[in-house]
């Protein structure tokens, strides 16, 4: 199997398995997590995944570049130049379109929390799943290994690990990534906030497993819009952006039973149950009173309702 894929008590599990290939992403691996991204999106049940590789030398070396023995380099240079200005239909940039019509098919942005657990080298298109993908990011202390792996090939990529380098990094901190192409090691990846923790090895799938199931206890409906609007709109103007907040915000209160839950939770002190439940659309307010009316505008205008 190109990863194994499973699902327990609100977390899937993908695990990328061609130790034996460096778990790189080569057609069987990129068909297959298309497939689990999309499951993982659709399974309601499902509110955070971690992402893995097997054994301990990689997490991900990148997309398989053996070249087809059926084509002559004059044969591959010829498609190369006609993806560009003739892509297929169904495609980003040349790769397949999955649950993410913007990022390609293997390393697309799911509004539900994905954890990676980086258990040895994330290269290339590793990184780039790594950087498109994952928002959360725990590194093996002793194996995690970090590389752009595309320049000292005389390439830019056809990946969007320039990009993401870009928008996630500071610009120093990029550019020596991007213009050395020298590995970074897992205690410089978390000084340059490439990861979020760097644990033992023994401990890398527990640290991920314990995050996880603090996700699943949370909201679900405001856990993925949370990550949705962070992803569209991080980049907008502050105002703008505020304003979406505010909306998205205003619908989870109106249109689903958490926020409810949340607010009930706290004030009668005990654990929230958030089921994610939607609500049902029901008649119109009454128009109040004058006298009601005087009394809502007054605590209206105190912020305390």
């Amino acid at each position: 199997m190109a990863i194994d894929y499973e699902k327990r008590d609100g977390v899937a599990y993908i695990t990328l398995n061609q130790p034996q290939k460096a778990n790189i992403l080569d057609k069987e691996t990129s068909d297959a997590i298309s497939e689990a991204w999309i499951d993982m999106w659709e399974d309601r049940e499902i509110r955070c995944a971690i992402l893995t590789g097997t054994g301990d030398q990689h997490f991900c070396a990148g997309h398989d570049l053996t070249p087809n023995p059926d084509l002559t380099a004059e044969e591959r240079e010829y498609l190369r130049a006609q993806r560009i200005y003739w892509p297929l239909a169904g495609t980003v940039n040349g790769a397949k379109t999955g649950v993410d019509g913007r990022m390609g098919d293997h390393y697309p942005r799911v509004w539900k929390p994905v954890i990676a657990a980086v258990n040895g080298w994330a290269a290339g298109a590793g990184l780039y799943l790594l950087l498109a993908s994952t928002d959360i990011r725990i590194a093996s202390a002793e194996h995690a290994r970090f590389k752009f792996a595309l320049l000292s090939q005389g390439w830019l990529g056809n990946g969007p690990g320039a990009t993401l380098l870009m928008k996630q990094l500071r610009y120093a901190d990029a550019m020596r990534i991007l213009l050395t192409d020298q590995p970074v090691d897992a205690e410089e990846a978390l000084r340059i906030g490439l990861v979020n923790e760097v644990v033992p090895h023994a401990d890398l799938l527990d640290r991920a497993e314990e995050l996880a199931r603090h996700i699943v206890t949370l909201p679900p409906l405001a856990v993925r819009m949370m990550k949705e609007f962070v992803v569209r709109f991080s980049e907008a103007p502050t105002d703008q952006a505020w304003q979406v907040q505010n909306l998205m915000n205003t619908l989870l209160i109106q249109t689903t039973m958490d926020g409810e839950e949340g607010s009930k939770a706290f004030n009668e002190k005990r654990p929230a149950n958030f089921t994610g439940a939607l609500r049902r659309r029901g008649d119109p307010f009454l128009e109040p009173t004058p006298a009601a009316q005087k009394r809502l505008d007054t605590a209206y205008r105190s912020g305390h309702y």
